[in-house]
């Protein structure tokens, strides 16, 4: 058995240099990667490419990169609950590639799977197609889309073992697996630790083989991006 385990974040964050690419799992500020964002800012890395759904808010997950200027390029679906990451883009300071959701996590996947490209019907006659090959299938037309290439994933699960297998919880179960696996490094931060064994393996989402190095986060916010509660009744 390999074990996959790193004794603290910093140790899975070695070989992080400026101006690379990394993929970062989560949705809002569901199932983000905290801890390894936590130290990336630390690092003080710069010109980064940051692949995610959306930058998270502005004191808080991929907002805390941006506040620092760390990023150089977004790639994302939308720019969400994020200020900085508008004002930064419409500024012309942030280079920012707005793709489809279901394209973005397919782009994920096929790097993940090995494969050069995709082709979607996602985007076909609009800016999004511009400049890109076109092909029909079965009398519908399609938009060939190349698979990320990424220096580190970052992903984070519920629970993980030290082979690196992992269990995604609730809404955390988004961009994360199809993540893992994705880069050249893909680094899982976990709430919980076990020994191999400790998991069902009829409940593993991601195998260990997609997985470098694990560890156990030390803290976890867990912020609600927009709370909603009734009146008192």
């Amino acid at each position: 058995m390999i074990l996959k385990t790193v004794n603290s974040v910093s140790e899975a964050l070695e070989g992080v240099k400026d101006n690379m690419t990394f993929m970062l799992g989560g949705f809002g500020l569901s199932g983000i990667p905290e801890n390894a964002i936590a130290e990336l800012v630390k690092r003080n890395v710069k010109g980064l490419t940051c692949i995610s759904n959306n930058a998270g808010v502005d004191d808080f997950g991929l907002g805390l990169l941006l506040q620092k200027k760390q990023i150089k390029k977004m790639v994302s679906s939308y720019v969400g609950e994020n200020d900085e990451f508008e004002r930064q883009m419409l500024s012309g300071e942030l280079d920012v590639e707005l793709i489809p959701q279901g394209t973005l996590a397919e782009r994920c996947r096929a790097a993940q799977a090995g494969f050069p490209a995709i082709f979607t019907p996602a985007g076909y006659g609009t800016e999004v197609a511009e400049g890109k090959e076109t092909r029909e299938f079965d009398g519908k037309m399609y938009v060939l889309e190349h698979a990320f290439k990424a220096d580190f994933a970052f992903v984070k699960a519920w629970k993980g073992d030290v082979a690196g297998n992992l269990i995604f919880k609730g809404t955390a179960r988004n961009f994360n697996p199809c993540m893992a696996g994705a880069a050249k490094i893909t680094v899982a931060e976990v709430e919980e630790l076990v020994p191999v064994g400790a998991l069902d393996p009829n409940q593993i989402h991601i195998p260990g083989i997609f997985v470098q190095r694990i560890f156990q986060g030390d803290t976890y916010e867990k912020r609600i991006e927009q709370r909603t509660v009734r009146q008192r009744s």
